[in-house]
């Protein structure tokens, strides 16, 4: 599979300072790469429900995860190509790439950051959007608030940089609209061993 050729002009810096470094870089996959990676995963992924506590009860998560395997991505040639484009037009090096599948507009993640204590410190997280677009809000976690809103679309890739997880918040909310599925493929740092 012959993935597009990234367009350096295309990103968007939203944030950039002291409070760490988000940028959005739309078409950093060409239209047909993404259409393919996002039915190869669709299929292949082996997504799981999950349950979580949240305050006195327990509630279904309302999405699918699943992890990719660094063997796995290594050994498959779209796989690999679309870990070696993310690495390539993010700077940036990932031991981790899990999934999370937003089935249709009633699915969401509620307002969050990383958990830092999985990561490296100040790390680089790529998220890489493939089917349907969908609103992400990133907001600052001090008072006044600023907040952003933007369309992640597919072969889209959002970057959030060093110190952003202790400034940021971010989260895909319900749509009110009919929206088909959408797969955020995330790269994370992790530490070794």
């Amino acid at each position: 599979m012959q993935l597009g050729l990234f367009v350096p002009e295309a990103r968007v810096s939203i944030v950039r300072g002291a409070t760490g470094e988000i940028d959005y870089l739309p078409g950093a996959f060409e239209a047909a790469s993404s259409s393919q990676l996002f039915t190869k995963i669709h299929r292949n992924a082996g997504w799981k429900a999950e349950r979580r506590p949240m305050y006195d009860r327990i509630v279904d998560v309302p999405r699918l995860t699943a992890r990719l395997e660094l063997a796995a991505v290594a050994a498959d040639p779209e796989l690999r190509e679309m870990h070696e484009r993310v690495e390539a037009v993010t700077g940036a090096s990932y031991n981790s790439i899990s999934l999370n599948l937003y089935r249709d507009e009633r699915d969401s993640v509620a307002w969050h950051n990383d958990h830092e204590d999985e990561l490296v410190p100040n790390p680089v997280i790529a998220l890489l959007s493939l089917g349907a677009a969908r609103e992400m809000r990133i907001r600052s976690k001090t008072v006044p608030r600023r907040t952003f809103q933007l369309d992640l679309e597919p072969g889209s890739v959002l970057v959030m940089r060093g110190v952003t997880q202790h400034h940021w918040e971010h989260h895909i909310p319900k749509e009110r609209r009919a929206v088909g599925p959408r797969i955020s493929v995330a790269f994370r740092q992790r530490p070794e061993g």
